[in-house]
C-alpha cells in the first residue's frame, strides 16, 4: 500500500517553521509500516530547506522515505503528465475530519483493514460497553 504522511502536527507537534517534538509512536509506527512493504510518501507543506530539514530528521530516526512530495522518487515538476494530487491509497494528516487517531490505532486500521469505527467499537465491548450500530432507514423512509 503506498501512504501518504504529512509531517507538522502528524509526525511531530506543530512548531512550523522549527521541527517539534515527536508525537509519541510515530517514528516507531513509521518503521513498522515501512517493514511491512509499505511504500510512504512524505506530503508536507515544507518546501526547500525546511522541508530538508524535515526528510533528515525523519532519515536520522530510521525512516526512510519512498518519495518526498511526489508520487514516485523520479518525478519531476516538468513531466508533461505531472500533477500535484498524490495517488496513494491512504493519507496520515492531522488536518482528517475528526483529527489525527493516536498511532497505535492508525497502525492497527492499516494492519487489520478496519475503518476507525470498528476500532473504537471493538474497544468499547472489550470494555465491557454495548454499541449497536443503528439500523440503515431504506430510502422511502426518510423524511
Amino acid at each position: 500500500m503506498t501512504i501518504a504522511v504529512d509531517f507538522d502536527g502528524t509526525i511531530v507537534e506543530h512548531r512550523y517553521p522549527k521541527i517539534g517534538p515527536e508525537i509519541p509512536f510515530a517514528i516507531d509506527t513509521l518503521k513498522m509500516l515501512i517493514a511491512e512493504r509499505h511504500r510512504l510518501v512524505l506530503w508536507s507543506v515544507r518546501e526547500g530547506e525546511l522541508l530538508d530539514e524535515a526528510v533528515e530528521y525523519c532519515r536520522q530516526r530510521g525512516v526512510e522515505f519512498y518519495a518526498v512530495n511526489k508520487d514516485y522518487p523520479e518525478e519531476k515538476l516538468t513531466d508533461s503528465n505531472y500533477s500535484r494530487k498524490l495517488k496513494v491509497d491512504l493519507f496520515i494528516d492531522d488536518r482528517n475530519l475528526g483529527g489525527l487517531p493516536d498511532w497505535g490505532t492508525i497502525y492497527r486500521m492499516i494492519k487489520e483493514k478496519k475503518s476507525y469505527m470498528e476500532i473504537l467499537q471493538e474497544e468499547l465491548a472489550d470494555a465491557g460497553g454495548y454499541y449497536e450500530q443503528p439500523k440503515k432507514k431504506k430510502w422511502w423512509q426518510f423524511r
